[in-house]
This record gives C-alpha cells, structure tokens and sequence, in this order.
C-alpha cells in the first residue's frame, strides 16, 4: 500500500495581491500621496480623473568615481555605500567612450547607480527628506531649477555621508551623486506640485 501524498495549495493570486497592496500601504510616503497629494493635485490642475494626476515612477541614483581609473578599491567601496543607502545592490557603470585627456578608456568600470521602485522607492525618498536633507550644513532647501521639462527632477548632492546608513568614521573620501526622480508629470509645474506635496523640501 503507497503512502498518502500531501500537496501544496498555492495560495491565490489575488490574495498576494491584496497582501503586498495592504503592506505597501504603511508606507508613510504613500499614505501621505493618497490622503494629502492627491487632492491638492486635483484641484490644483483640475483633473477629471484621479489617474490623471501624476505620480512618482522611479528614483535613480548615480555615482561616478573619477579615481577609479587609477584605484579600483574605490569604485568597490562606493558600490557598498550605495548599497547601504539604496537597500539593494547597485549595477557598476562603464564608460561609454574613450577620454585620453582623463586616462580613461571605453568600457573601463567608473561607476554605480541603481533604480529604485515601489516601496524601496518610498522608503528612500522619506529617509533622504526627514533624515539626510535636515544633516546638510546651513540647508535652506532644494533648488526648483533642476526640472528637465519633462517631469523629472535630479538632485545633486556633494556627500553621502549625511545619510545615516553611512558610518563616517570608516569613510575615507566622501562620495558625490545625483539622485533622479522620475515621475508620470508632463510639465515642470505638475512634477513641482507633485514633490512637494511628497516632502520635498523646496527653496522658497
């Protein structure tokens, strides 16, 4: 006589589904766009339908060592400072093309970004403005003049070391990056909008 099988019962689909939009939800950056930035922006540009208002996409951050063509330890050591900051492991970037001038040659590693989406994304957007922005010295806010005409908007910072993730005392150099937040806006003023009503934290 064969012994009874057991089989697994997936669970639903739609079930995950709810799960994951349940969890998504506790974000404090998400709730605040649903509850707060939604409104504002509706009756701002006078949408007729809620997925008509933009909304934030992806945030990209990008670092470029300049030094790494002469100590490769240092483009290494940047991919594991912006791991800690990111939350997941960044891609090394290579050069695109050959620059006698700066040593450099096409398709020699020289830096790392990764892209951010869904919750990490939100997560990292509240860490850098309730955490890492108010660390910068004497900051007055970000510029409103980095929007491309499309609805995204790149912020340069000079350290990295203002995020807590960062352990100064271990950093040898601080690194700069640009951080890109790309969203579904199609003019600098609904992408302005949008942010702000995020957190941003804009010059006056």
């Amino acid at each position: 006589m064969s012994a009874s099988k057991t089989t697994k019962v997936a669970k639903p689909k739609k079930e995950k589904k709810e799960k994951k939009e349940s969890a998504a939800f506790h974000s404090v950056v998400l709730k605040k766009y649903r509850e707060e930035c939604l409104p504002k922006l509706m009756e701002a540009f006078k949408y007729k339908n809620v997925m008509e208002c933009p909304n934030l996409e992806k945030i990209v951050i990008n670092t470029c060592i300049k030094e790494a063509t002469s100590d490769k330890k240092l483009l290494d050591k940047a991919a594991i400072d912006l791991a800690q900051i990111a939350g997941q492991r960044p891609l090394i970037t290579k050069a695109k093309k050959s620059i006698s001038n700066f040593k450099l040659r096409q398709g020699q590693p020289i830096g790392c970004c990764t892209t951010l989406r869904r919750m990490k994304m939100y997560e990292f957007f509240n860490r850098l403005v309730n955490i890492a922005l108010p660390r910068v010295r004497d900051f007055k806010g970000v510029s409103r003049k980095a929007f491309d005409g499309h609805g995204n908007y790149t912020l340069g910072l000079n350290e990295h070391i203002i995020f807590s993730e960062i352990q100064y005392e271990k950093v040898e150099r601080p690194m700069g990056m640009n951080i890109t937040f790309v969203t579904t806006a199609k003019t600098n003023e609904e992408a302005l909008a949008l942010l702000k009503g995020l957190g941003m934290p804009f010059r006056e």
